[in-house]
């Protein structure tokens, strides 16, 4: 997969926060709601470039956007 490097990186990152489980839990459990964060990310994505590295709020509303992606990033976590 394209993104499974930064998907890697951000696992990597909850891990050393010890949120893994609290956003995998998320993921799983948010439903129609990942649509509804995958559009806050693309209205807010002008704003946020500047603090965000390029392409990783694209990745993060495909995520969002996609339950398949969503799925596999929990998978990610959990691995």
């Amino acid at each position: 997969m394209e993104n499974e490097h930064l998907w890697q990186k951000w696992a990597d990152g909850l891990r050393r926060w010890h949120l893994e489980d609290f956003a995998a839990w998320l993921l799983e459990s948010a439903g129609p709601a990942h649509l509804v964060g995958a559009q806050l990310v693309y209205i807010s994505q002008p704003l946020l470039e500047v603090f965000v590295p390029n392409g990783q709020l694209e990745t993060l509303a495909e995520i969002l956007e996609k339950p398949s992606q969503a799925q596999a990033f929990v998978n990610c976590l959990r691995e």
